[in-house]
């Protein structure tokens, strides 16, 4: 009797009509959903490998089963990979693996930050490589392709969360026996020049910028630029005053996502915001009021004011052109405000970005004796990110009290 013919002399069916080959090492099942035959086998990982015989005939199932495995076993003796799929492909898994775990509240905040360096960076340079692929040349081109894309050489948090995003793909691919145990992966290097917070405006500063909207509004030589100007001027008021994080967040704000909130017999702005980091609530500054009340007039919105368009829960984007459609370059236009207004530079000489409203506003906020947690939670952030980025400067702003 021939090898062959002795396993299968002594395969067994399971009751749940699964077939047993070399003594329960290969598993022979169909799936509802496919008139083949399938089979798996635990490697040494101990991680299941899957594969189709491609028959529906039992017979011939049994045969491929047992050579699928033979093959195996021989490509893992050799430090080969038992399936090729490219870079990619593993990468959207991954990001699938990690959505189920966001969608689930399982998932860490990283996974964001993980899921835009895949998307934007990872992906579109590693993506049509296989794994083994991938060599220390290959790293070298992508650091370099990077910095050109970037504009810049990123920092060392930038360049941590690439890493980590890149180990998570590795890591799959080595679970699924796409990667040997024995293959070195090159790394990416994860080492680099600390951030330094964007730079802000001191209180003087955001009073000149403020005071200087109407002039440079008034200066614009087409009537479209001053409709993009006098959005622009709100849009700078709204990101001081809530801390929003601007275009992921902000630019998607609508007027439904307004409500009042009431503690005792005053009531407060309270904005729905989605981005980065989820959704969160926040409270907005007095200010923000005035803002949005000359937008609904600018904007000639069939309301009388801000209570009766929150009243009305107006699916509408807020920051828009009378004629409803949306800046796409509003970093652009505050560019020029800056240039104008000779704010673009701080002492340090950084330039001034829409960002540096964010930062303006947690300065200002701890100089007023908020909590850090409770900043936190306002701007979508961790209490380490505020800690990293603000520590040293909490001691200055109250100097009044420390000495």
């Amino acid at each position: 009797m021939s090898n062959l013919n002795f396993l299968f002399a002594n395969a067994v069916v399971s009751d749940d009509a699964v077939i047993k080959l070399m003594d329960g090492k290969i598993n022979v099942y169909k799936r509802p959903s496919s008139s083949q035959w399938q089979c798996r086998f635990k490697l040494a990982n101990n991680k299941w490998h899957h594969a189709t015989t491609g028959t529906d005939d039992v017979e011939q199932a049994k045969i491929q089963a047992v050579s699928i495995y033979h093959t195996a076993q021989i490509k893992i003796n050799f430090g080969l990979a038992l399936t090729m799929r490219s870079f990619k492909q593993i990468a959207l898994d991954e990001l699938e693996n990690m959505r189920r775990l966001i969608n689930a509240s399982t998932g860490k905040r990283a996974y964001r930050d993980y899921e835009f360096a895949i998307n934007k960076y990872l992906i579109p340079f590693f993506g049509a490589y296989e794994i083994k692929d991938i060599t220390p040349e290959l790293i070298a081109d992508f650091e370099a392709w990077r910095i050109a894309m970037m504009g810049k050489v990123p920092k060392g948090s930038t360049k941590l969360n690439h890493s980590s995003a890149y180990n998570r793909v590795i890591n799959l691919a080595r679970e699924r026996g796409m990667v040997t145990a024995s293959h070195i992966v090159p790394a990416l290097n994860s080492k680099g020049a600390k951030g330094m917070p964007r730079p802000a405006f001191n209180n003087e500063e955001v009073a000149t910028m403020l005071s200087y909207l109407e002039t440079w509004q008034k200066s614009s030589y087409t009537e479209h630029t001053l409709k993009m100007r006098i959005l622009c001027g709100a849009y700078v008021q709204f990101l001081l005053h809530t801390g929003v994080r601007h275009g992921t967040e902000a630019l998607r704000v609508r007027w439904q996502h307004l409500q009042w909130y009431w503690v005792g017999n005053k009531k407060y702005l309270r904005i729905w915001v989605s981005g980065k980091t989820g959704p969160r609530y926040l409270i907005a500054r007095r200010e923000v009021v005035a803002v949005l009340e000359q937008l609904i007039k600018w904007q000639k919105l069939e309301y009388k004011n801000l209570n009766t368009v929150i009243e009305a829960r107006l699916n509408k984007l807020i920051f828009v052109l009378p004629d409803n459609s949306q800046l796409s370059h509003m970093e652009n236009i505050f560019r020029n405000l800056m240039m104008r207004s000779h704010l673009r530079k701080d002492t340090s000489g950084q330039n001034r970005t829409l960002y540096s409203l964010r930062h303006t506003y947690a300065t200002q906020a701890l100089a007023k004796g908020v909590d850090i947690h409770t900043l936190a939670k306002q701007m979508g952030t961790s209490v380490g990110m505020i800690e990293r980025h603000y520590s040293k400067l909490t001691p200055m702003l109250k100097a009044d009290i420390l000495g």
